[in-house]
Formats: C-alpha cells, structure tokens, sequence
C-alpha cells in the first residue's frame, strides 16, 4: 500500500533514504506524530545512471537506428549520472541538516555518517558521489570491499551466503509468475510497442525469439531464465538510461518518450518477478541486507546515518520482503528507478518508543535528464506492520517480520 506524500523542493532530499529505530510496542499507543523525531537514517540506493552492460541489449536486435554512443566504457557510471547524484546528496544534507542529525557548515562527527558500496565501479562511484554532496571536502570514506571480491551484502547467491536449492527456487518461482512461459502473454502490449519503438519494421519483432524457459545455473547457486522477458528487460532499461543520461535528443529515439519509456518500464520489473519477488528468492536475497538493517536499527553505536548503495535486484528484494511496491513518477509499478531508494525512518517519541516508516524516494527520468533539484517522496505502509503512528511499524514488529521472511 502506497500514498505519494510530497514532491521534494530544494530543502528536501531527493535520496531514497531508509530510516531505523527500536520500538517498545505497549508504549506506542501514548506517542502522537508530532511527537515523534527522526533518530536515524539508513538508505540503500541504487546506483545512478550506467552505460549498458554488455548483452543487455541481446545480440541479434535490430533497428531502425544506431545506439547513441556513451561518453564511458560499458557497466560505468556516466559524468551525468555523477552530477545528478551530488546534486541528491546536497539536497539530502539539507534535509539531514533540518532533522538536527547533522549540523549546517559543519562536517560530519566521526562515526556519525557510514557509506558501504558493492565492488562495483558504477556502486563505488555512486557512493562517492552521493558523497561529494552530503558531505563536500569531508574525509569520510566510500567503504567496499577490495576489487575483485563479491560482496555477500549485496550478491548473497554469488557468494553462497545463504543455502540455496535451484529446485526449490524454480518452484516458487513458478507458483509466483504462474508460470515464466506464460509472462510473456501478459506482457504482449509492452513487447509490441517495443518492437515499434525500436523500428525494424519486422512484423516477427526485432529482438531475438528465443522460448521461455527456467532452470538451475550451471554452478547451482542461482537459476537462469530464456525467452522474450530475459531478452527485453534489458532492452527496455537501456532505453530509460539513455533517455536519463540525454542522449537521444534530435535523434531517431527522440521518439520514445517519458510516457512511453514508463509503459515499456513494465518489461524491466517484471524481471524482478523472477529474480527478486518470488518468496524463496526474495527470502535469499535480501537476508544479508535483512541483518545489517536489524543490526543498524537495534544497536546503541549504530550511526546516525548509512547510506547502502547497491542494485536495483537489491531494492526489489527488500521491497518485496517489506511487501511493499515501488511506484514512484515516471516509473513502471515495481521498476527501481537509478539513484533512488527504499526508505526506512527511525521515530522515536518522547517515551522512548520507536517505530520505523518507509518511504521510497525518487527522481523521474525527466528529472535525471534535467539534472533537476526535485523528486517526490512516496509513503509505504508496510501490509501487518502499520499500527504505529503516521502508519510506522514497531520495530519490535519489524526486526520478527524481517527474521520470518529471510534466510540468513
């Protein structure tokens, strides 16, 4: 359940932060909103805009036009994308600042402040970006691991980081999607009019057609999906980013607009339904995620303020854990949006209860495209777990409903 809340202005972070607190339970029914205080901050966020992952865009897709060309090697956070990240951090330092958890001019404490990225280039570049903003001519750190080396936090399968039976995950895969040979037929709309956006002129489609099909990786650790949804997602993100990134003004892609990127947006969630969403792999995904949170919202040395910069798969996971759905402007329902982010706030009221509020908040791909100081804020109570002021969650409540639905 969702309600869109405020679109963000200069004084308000257009970062997706994720907030956290401890919650006594029998006390939460004395605390009013207005009495309530932000205690701390954590966010995990996904990266901002790349140039295309090799393979992304399947081999054998043809069009009308040539890709535009990008201004870094594949898999790399642009310049653009760069900016548009300080520009979030800044605005995120204003809102922080307001929330008394940082102090206006001032660098921030040490210990106050934490940013953990993924080995990738795109995830450590991000987190120093969003760096440059929040916290300019600060020395604090974008830590990560050493290069080279997966990150359980953000590659739990990769890493076997939670036991994992390819068997079992295709069956609850299947239970989900009700079946990946038959998302495709729910999907025909968004496959049509991609066809027509990419402008082949090929009444067959323009992409490979490869049947649908789901099985166990080679390795064991992970499963691997074939046909039309596989082919397409991918497809589909490149069309966003490049959009997002500005270059397809005054070319032939000029044609694919805001609107139509966020219908064709569709084809790109959908991958999450069986990577991400379905209960035995959103359980796995998000289990390392799931423990740092509780850790961060339980301990007393805790910082004020982390910032988890990760990948989309990571924001869907805990989404769906949550089960909440992303929606956000400009966005297919379920899309994650680059540079934005699952939100969890620490409420504190003046009895000492505490609760925790989700929000997820993002730019538009106009707004990237613009490098705008804006966004908007979207509220998400999460379903069960919203009997708390201003429809937080208890974060007793909170830490059993991640326990109960992870694998660790």
């Amino acid at each position: 359940m969702t309600e869109q809340i405020t679109r963000w202005t200069r004084s308000l972070a257009p970062l997706a932060l994720l907030l956290a607190a401890p919650l006594d339970a029998a006390s939460r029914s004395a605390v009013r909103p207005h009495e309530l205080r932000i205690e701390r901050v954590v966010a995990l966020v996904r990266h901002g805009v790349r140039a295309p992952i090799p393979g992304e865009v399947p081999e054998g897709t043809r069009t009308d036009a040539a890709w535009p060309r990008w201004p870094v090697a594949p898999e790399r956070l642009t310049p653009h994308g760069a900016r548009a990240l300080r520009i979030e951090g800044a605005l995120a330092r204003r809102w922080l600042d307001s929330l008394g958890l940082t102090a206006r001019g001032r660098c921030p404490a040490a210990g106050q402040l934490s940013v953990w990225t993924n080995t990738a280039e795109r995830t450590i570049a991000s987190g120093a970006a969003l760096l440059a903003g929040l916290a300019p001519g600060c020395a604090v750190p974008a830590g990560h691991r050493g290069a080279g080396e997966v990150d359980p936090l953000f590659e739990p399968l990769r890493t076997g980081a939670a036991p994992f039976d390819a068997r079992a995950a295709i069956e609850s895969i299947q239970a989900y999607t009700g079946g990946v040979e038959r998302m495709a037929d729910r999907y025909r709309p968004q496959l049509a009019e991609l066809d027509r956006a990419l402008g082949c002129g090929d009444p067959a489609g323009c992409g490979p057609a490869t049947p649908a099909a789901l099985r166990p990786s080679a390795d064991g650790r992970a499963i691997e999906l074939s046909g039309p949804i596989r082919d397409q997602s991918g497809t589909a993100q490149v069309l966003l980013l490049q959009y997002a990134e500005g270059l397809t003004a005054h070319t032939p892609w000029a044609r694919i607009d805001a609107a139509a990127l966020r219908r064709l947006g569709a084809l790109h969630a959908a991958l999450f339904d069986v990577f991400s969403r379905p209960p035995y792999m959103a359980a796995r995904q998000a289990g390392p995620l799931a423990r740092r949170i509780e850790e961060r919202l339980t301990a007393r040395d805790a910082p004020a303020i982390e910032l988890l910069v990760g990948h989309d798969t990571n924001v869907a996971a805990l989404a769906a854990v949550l089960r909440v759905t992303l929606t956000a402007p400009g966005y297919a329902a379920g899309d994650v949006a680059p540079g934005g982010a699952l939100v969890l706030e620490l409420l504190r009221g003046r009895a000492g209860a505490r609760f925790v509020r989700a929000t997820y908040r993002t730019q538009s791909p106009t707004q990237l495209r613009r490098l705008a100081r804006g966004g908007s804020v979207t509220r998400l109570a999460i379903p069960g777990c919203a009997g708390g002021p201003e429809r937080s969650c208890p974060l007793g409540e909170f830490v059993r409903l991640l326990r109960a639905r992870t694998a660790s």
